[in-house]
């Protein structure tokens, strides 16, 4: 499917490249947080309902969230104590039916250096346990370190293996892990240009508290203007033991949006790569 994506990649940096698509597909039945509106589609016009001489035409309705399915979280997306990032009034920010600032068209297309964290792979695990909040010494421990200003850094924590099970995916019972405010600081204060997760939520989901509360969110999108990437399918990237990559991104530009579906992929030099487990 990516192979000729992979050759014009290829030829643009030089040599081979390897890549991996990030993102999860879009379909009636996935995981959605209990936030926001879902993924809708249907067949308005079959094959065969409109005859044009030999040839038929089919189309679709689709109905979604810009928080569904692998997305980027636009600086709009949340407020503490009445403000968006800049000190933006958020209630007068929003009349009008959409963001006058901030929104999703603002985000920008990302091409840069891209980090892995595995965190379960540090720890020894398979994945990380339902409401497990990832320190910034798991942080460490996955490679930190290495992470520098500009980078993308996804964090892993395994928690897409429950992707087709959408009630323990969202975590809004049991709980479901994710980054400590802490630990959003820590990326915060190292300049990353934006972070990810294999999550619905990016921030740890404590059993019993659901999507109530999300330090990180605030941390990361409030404080210091760090777009959020939620959805990520990171299992293959990890396996092949991928820690260090080309990012590349690009949002769509909905006007006024709280966010936006993307497709992200990780362009890798082949010789890096370990053979899968």
């Amino acid at each position: 499917m990516l192979d000729r994506t992979q050759e014009a990649l290829g030829a643009l940096i030089g040599r081979p490249v390897q890549v991996f698509d990030l993102s999860r597909p879009l379909e009636n039945g996935m995981p959605c947080s209990p936030s926001h509106p879902g993924f809708q589609m249907a067949l308005l016009r079959r094959h065969g309902d409109l005859m044009r001489g030999a040839g038929s035409g089919s189309n679709e309705l689709i109905t979604f969230g810009g928080h569904v399915g692998t997305h980027v979280d636009a600086l709009a997306h949340v407020a503490a104590y009445g403000k968006l990032h800049g000190g933006i009034d958020a209630v007068a920010n929003s009349v009008g039916g959409r963001h006058q600032a901030l929104g999703a068209e603002t985000i920008p297309p990302m091409l840069c250096r891209g980090r892995l964290l595995d965190i379960p792979r540090a720890l020894g695990l398979d994945r990380l346990e339902a409401g497990y909040g990832v320190t910034v010494d798991d942080l460490d421990a996955a490679g930190a370190a290495a992470v520098e200003p500009g980078d993308v850094v996804l964090v892993r924590t395994g928690w897409s293996q429950t992707y087709a099970d959408a009630q323990t995916y969202v975590g809004h019972r049991d709980g479901a892990p994710g980054v400590t405010g802490p630990a959003a600081q820590w990326l915060a204060d190292r300049g990353v240009r934006a972070v990810g997760a294999d999550t619905i939520a990016f921030d740890q989901i404590l059993p019993g508290i659901g999507h109530s509360n999300m330090p990180a969110h605030h941390v990361l999108l409030v404080d210091h203007g760090i777009h959020i990437i939620e959805v990520l399918d990171l299992e293959e990237l990890a396996a092949h033991g991928v820690t260090s990559f080309w990012f590349l991104m690009i949002p769509l530009r909905l006007v006024g949006a709280t966010g936006s579906p993307v497709r992200p992929l990780a362009v890798v030099d082949p010789t890096f790569l370990e053979t899968p487990s």
